[in-house]
């Protein structure tokens, strides 16, 4: 008989090299114990029952035998007759009675445990396979973990399942798919002491963005209760951004974050009962707080770059990892409770690019977060009950409430998939990632307003938003091969508004934004006039300031909400392409565009047109703006220095004369954006003839310029280009205007100063992009949309200049 200990190992005994002795999970929890606690990464204290100790329970019951015929012939895609066979693997395995010397070690490790913690002592008991968190199979999933287990009896009892769970229907066809001998794959539990997160909250951190693979960021998602629902992925959860470079900078600051609708939380259920945890709806008042703080966004990203920077040093190249944190409810600190290598993600070429395009839109049918950013059409199919699953047809489009892991099978023919429920790290959300496939989650009503039958089409090519549109609708897909792309010497550069596209837009070969729209983020993300934030009482519509009341209601002051969502929303645009330049265009909102904004209507005039009216420079220093502008100026401060995003610059657009350029950067210096101070830069927008006659005057003040095609083109030829009735007339290849634009290329360059276009003119027109290339712009912005087709275009017209292009992939 061997020693009662003999199958006992506690964590700070373990390391990442005994997989085969306790399986990936425990292997990784010893790792982190013995070798990152004492630098800030704090793990529960617990044990591992090892895998011998599975395989001697199986031997003293014969039970292999009885195993081999379950499975033997099994055909996976047999959904019945799978669930049959493994139902019988699983009670052949809980039949077995653990040997005696096992139950001794396991309970004398449990006293000892509970003499650390106290005799309230519950455990979390989870399954940790020998062939599991590997860098290419995680098997995240496939087996059970048990929660708030208290009592010698549960804890034995709990071990037994997890035993059992080797074989779940899941984990059958995941071995299965992934090249691994049921009889090969032992089980190893571990035995940690429960972070009390029942009383506050818990999540997943990724060291990487999981929709794009960008590898600069961590991602923290989280929601309130135990992390089951988060792994699960029963809940939506909040999900924060934080940027590694300025991290290990000692810029403490949070990237972007966004609120999730976390509906339950998972708690304890009550003592006696059979189940030991339960699922409860969440408050309104909580629903609408994020479940955590800065600083424990913070110490949740500095401890995953630890983990990650541990990892990758063993390994050898860098391991972006996926890690489980839970917070204490009573002692308020945060935990470390699992870490495997991320698996999907990680593994994509940065060298090939998928681009896929709408060409029309169909009726907007549900609308989700988007998962991969892919784009697919088939007949949808309702399951609202796992009983209808051998219903499915391969190439359907899945619909349901949620997803759950024995639905892996089905899941793996769908085209698509769409949930009501769920956060980017559910089940659905995990599975499509796994196998390519586009899938919306947390849609909330897709299972009522798309039907069994309904063609539709599920689109995640549109940003972090994704849709659900009636029909089959058209569209494109586009490959290009990063790696045989040479770049032109003329620098390319994008136009871009939206932060939620920005880690995928920076995979496109590029040399930084030359043009980022700051409108975009205030109507789509802010949504309320800045006035109506420094001077909500002047707003005279009671539900108007209730609104804005609401959106505001959880920052020290309504100004501060525009400055940190503003900040943010740069930010994340300017960390997407860091350390390559991204130009920031002040605001340039026309009147009606600002009054429509929510309580501006209070604060703009009305214009017969807004075109040629109050907008751009003209508005910062004017008593109706000034204190608008210091909130985007304050804004803009943040990004540069508490964010550390030193490769801002700011660009001030429809700046009409050099006086009112004086005043304009005479107020930014007041708030703190001194152009020339830490290497701040200042460009101006070129696209009034007046920047053109007198670019010697403004190149004084500027350090460069951008053409801006649009406004320059309706003011040469004196066609206001929001007028249908003249569009005819509205032509940026008009003789006149290619004049402007060489006068510009000219100046610019006669003064020593960096001139780029970032209007539509390059985007939609080869031949003005011919044309300003001969001429010697320095670079030309573009929308992603147009980037890949104007590469080619000007190393064609470099070729003909006598210009050789850059290498391949040189401003990707």
């Amino acid at each position: 008989m061997d020693s009662p200990l003999a199958f006992i190992r506690w964590f700070s005994e373990l390391g990442i090299a005994d997989v085969p002795l306790v399986g990936g999970k425990n292997a990784s929890l010893g790792e982190m114990v013995r070798e990152l606690g004492s630098n800030g990464v704090r793990v529960p204290n617990g044990f591992a029952v090892t895998a011998a100790a599975y395989k001697a329970t199986l031997d003293r019951a014969n039970a292999w035998e009885g195993l081999r015929r379950a499975l033997d012939g099994l055909d996976p895609a047999d959904v019945q007759d799978l669930a049959r066979r493994a139902a019988q693997a699983r009670a052949i395995v809980y039949g077995a009675l653990l040997p005696l010397e096992l139950e001794e070690g396991i309970l004398q490790a449990w006293r000892k445990l509970r003499e650390e913690y106290g005799d309230g002592l519950t455990v979390a008991v989870r399954s940790s396979a020998t062939a599991e968190d590997l860098p290419t199979a995680s098997f995240a999933g496939q087996h059970e973990t048990y929660l708030n287990i208290g009592g010698e009896a549960s804890l034995l009892d709990s071990i037994r399942r997890c035993f059992a769970s080797l074989f779940m229907d899941r984990a059958i066809v995941y071995r299965i798919e992934h090249g691994f001998d049921h009889f090969k794959v032992y089980l190893s539990v571990g035995v940690m002491k429960m972070v009390r997160s029942d009383l506050a909250c818990s999540g997943v951190t990724f060291t990487l963005d999981t929709e794009t693979g960008f590898r600069d960021v961590i991602l923290v998602t989280g929601a309130y209760g135990l992390g089951e629902n988060v792994v699960q992925g029963t809940v939506d959860t909040d999900e924060f951004y934080v940027f590694k470079p300025t991290l290990r900078d000692g810029r403490r600051t949070v990237l972007r974050r966004s609120l999730g609708g976390k509906e339950m939380r998972m708690v304890y259920a009550a003592a006696g009962g059979r189940e030991t945890t339960r699922n409860m709806p969440t408050g309104p008042e909580e629903r609408a707080r994020f479940c955590l703080d800065d600083a424990g966004v913070l110490e949740l990203a500095e401890a995953a770059l630890r983990i990650e920077e541990h990892y990758g040093a063993r390994a050898g190249h860098p391991v972006p990892m996926d890690i489980e944190w839970a917070k204490d409810g009573i002692d308020g600190r945060l935990y470390i409770v699992q870490a495997r290598p991320e698996t999907v993600a990680s593994r994509r070429s940065g060298t090939e690019l998928d681009e896929y395009v709408l060409d029309a839109r169909g009726r907007l049918l549900a609308s989700g977060r988007a998962v991969g950013s892919k784009l697919a059409t088939g007949r949808a199919r309702v399951i609202a009950d796992v009983s209808q699953l051998d219903q499915f047809q391969p190439g359907e489009i899945l619909v349901a409430e949620t997803t759950m892991p024995d639905w892996g099978t089905v899941m793996k023919t769908a085209a698509g998939v769409v949930t009501n429920r769920g956060g980017r790290t559910c089940h659905a959300a995990i599975v499509a990632r796994e196998i390519g496939v586009p899938a919306l989650v947390g849609c909330a009503h897709a299972t009522e307003a798309i039907r069994t039958g309904d063609e539709v089409t599920v689109s995640c090519a549109e940003g972090s938003v994704g849709h659900v549109y009636a029909g089959r609708v058209p569209f494109r897909k586009i490959t290009t091969d990063l790696a045989a792309l040479p770049m032109p010497r003329t620098h390319l550069m994008v136009n871009i508004g939206n932060p939620d596209i920005a880690f995928q837009t920076r995979f496109l070969p590029n040399d930084g934004v030359g043009l980022a729209r700051m409108e975009f983020i205030v109507a789509e993300h802010i949504r309320i006039h800045p006035m109506a934030l420094v001077h909500p009482e002047q707003v005279q519509d009671a539900a108007v300031r209730a609104e804005i009341g609401r959106l505001t209601r959880d920052y020290p002051s309504p100004a501060d909400y525009f400055v940190r969502e503003l900040s943010e929303g740069v930010g994340t645009i300017a960390a997407a392409f860091h350390p390559k330049p991204v130009i920031v265009r002040m605001s340039d909102f026309k009147t009606n565009e600002y009054a429509s904004l929510v309580g501006g209507s209070f604060f703009e005039p009305v214009e017969a047109n807004p075109m040629l009216g109050f907008r751009g420079a003209a508005r910062y220093a004017h008593p109706a703006y000034a204190e608008g502008f210091a909130l985007e100026c304050r804004a803009m401060k943040r990004v540069r220095e508490e964010m550390g995003l030193s490769n801002l610059r700011l660009m001030i657009p429809f700046c009409r004369r050099v006086k009112e350029a004086e005043d304009v950067l005479r107020m930014m210096a007041q708030h703190g954006l001194e152009r020339g101070k830490d290497g701040l830069e200042i460009f101006v927008m070129c696209e009034i003839p007046n920047n053109v006659i007198q670019i010697d005057a403004f190149a004084r003040l500027f350090d460069g310029f951008s053409i801006g095609s649009n406004d320059l083109t309706q003011l040469v030829l004196g066609v206001d280009r929001d007028s249908e009735i003249v569009a005819f007339d509205f032509d940026e290849r008009d003789p006149g205007v290619l004049e402007m634009l060489r006068q510009a290329i000219e100046g610019a360059r006669r003064n020593g100063r960096h001139v780029g276009i970032c209007g539509q003119a390059p985007s939609d027109y080869p031949e003005v992009a011919r044309y300003v290339v001969e001429q010697g712009i320095d670079s030309i912005s573009l929308n992603p949309d147009s980037v890949v087709a104007t590469v080619r275009n000007l190393v064609e017209v470099e070729r003909g200049l006598g210009i050789a292009p850059r290498p391949s992939g040189a401003g990707g």
